[in-house]
């Protein structure tokens, strides 16, 4: 099925993002799976072409883009060559910046923006505690005010680009007793006395993500250092959700695409009792099966792009893109690996990587039963 959300600067654009990955990716594949990071090169280069200020306005050095079908392209490319590296950027690109181009002053946007931008500074965002999980309003880390300073003190675990990061946007407590009103957000700077980050944790996939924890002993940070409106932070957080939430899905289906692209061809060489394994009947009904998965998921992905771009997409439709891309994504890897047989449980194959590398889409953004949840409390259960 053609798809017709994109235009020909739209396409213009991703034959850049695929140079890039081609020439600057793939190449030190190996490296980044080997290190567990991507380093801080590729950061600077995806900067230079242009690919991490897309959200961010010209006057701070982005690229000003004001289209969300662009972040989707990038979000597509990058996606079909890894799941870690799109997840990597995608927090840093697509997520943090929106919040401090919406909610900070125009003193932290000149002071960070440029920086996100170039890919000098990179950007997390801590909002998942070790007892909260997908609960934001239950967070525990509390920030104290004193004169016009705050103290943090708490811990944030499983944060994409927590290793490396410069910037974190973190969450906090400000006002236990007003609940979810009592959350105010912060950005962090690496270096700041007592805040310091943990070993790069050991990942079941995605290891090319540098994920890691982030702690605060009586962290002082200056109130100019606050991000949005006191007790404003769950507001701000579930206004913001749903592109992550969009730019997610599109990642997993583009991921789950490629790696299905590449199956098909494998099955057409592959030979078995005289011929090639996609000819027989069964493999090549669930191939059948896989690609219609695909792109009847796409389709709907393709239409919260849309949504979104013009403004309109709801925290339900983007629950929905999330839970279901993740779960398509991860039933065709896995019928992916059984048809490459033993050697799609070789680590030296890309489709046993991006299975073990899918498994979390279905945890993180929200967990698939927390958008279910948001759906049924939207038709009244």
């Amino acid at each position: 099925m053609p798809r017709n959300i994109y235009s020909e600067d739209h396409e213009a654009f991703r034959a850049s993002v695929r140079e890039f990955v081609d020439r600057t990716l793939a190449p030190r594949a190996e490296e980044m799976i080997r290190e567990h990071v991507i380093p801080r090169d590729i950061w600077q280069e995806a900067g230079k072409q242009g690919f991490l200020g897309l959200d961010i306005p010209e006057e701070y050095g982005g690229a000003g883009a004001e289209d969300y079908r662009f972040n989707a392209v990038f979000a597509e490319e990058v996606g079909g060559f890894t799941a870690a590296v799109s997840s990597c950027f995608g927090i840093h690109a697509d997520v943090c910046p929106p919040y401090i181009v919406d909610l900070g002053t125009d003193e932290q946007k000149q002071r960070w923006l440029p920086g996100i931008a170039s890919g000098e500074l990179i950007c997390s965002i801590g909002m998942t505690e070790p007892s909260g999980g997908s609960d934001l309003a239950a967070l525990k880390t509390t920030a104290v005010r004193d004169g016009d300073d705050w103290i943090i003190n708490g811990s944030k675990t499983f944060i994409t680009n927590g290793h490396q990061c410069d910037l974190a946007i973190v969450a906090t407590r400000t006002d236990p007793s007003k609940g979810a009103k009592g959350i105010t957000l912060f950005v962090l700077e690496t270096g700041t006395d007592g805040y310091s980050k943990g070993n790069k944790l050991d990942k079941v996939g995605q290891v090319e993500s540098d994920t890691s924890e982030l702690f605060f002993d009586n962290v002082r940070v200056p109130d100019a250092n606050r991000l949005g409106p006191e007790g404003q932070g769950f507001i701000a957080m579930m206004q913001r959700l749903p592109q992550e939430r969009v730019g997610a899905a599109v990642s997993n289906v583009a991921h789950a695409a490629k790696i299905l692209e590449e199956t098909i061809d494998y099955t057409k060489e592959r030979k078995a009792f005289g011929q090639a394994i996609g000819s027989f009947q069964h493999n090549k009904f669930k191939i059948a099966e896989l690609v219609t998965k695909i792109e009847v998921t796409q389709a709907y992905v393709d239409d919260c792009i849309t949504a979104h771009a013009e403004g309109g997409l709801s925290p339900v439709d983007a629950a929905k893109a999330k839970w279901f891309s993740a779960q398509v994504q991860n039933d065709v890897l896995d019928e992916c690996v059984q048809l490459y047989g033993g050697y799609g449980f070789m680590n030296e194959y890309r489709v046993a990587r991006a299975w073990r590398d899918a498994r979390v889409t279905k945890i993180w953004a929200g967990s698939n039963e927390i958008m279910k949840e948001l759906i049924g409390r939207d038709l009244g259960l």
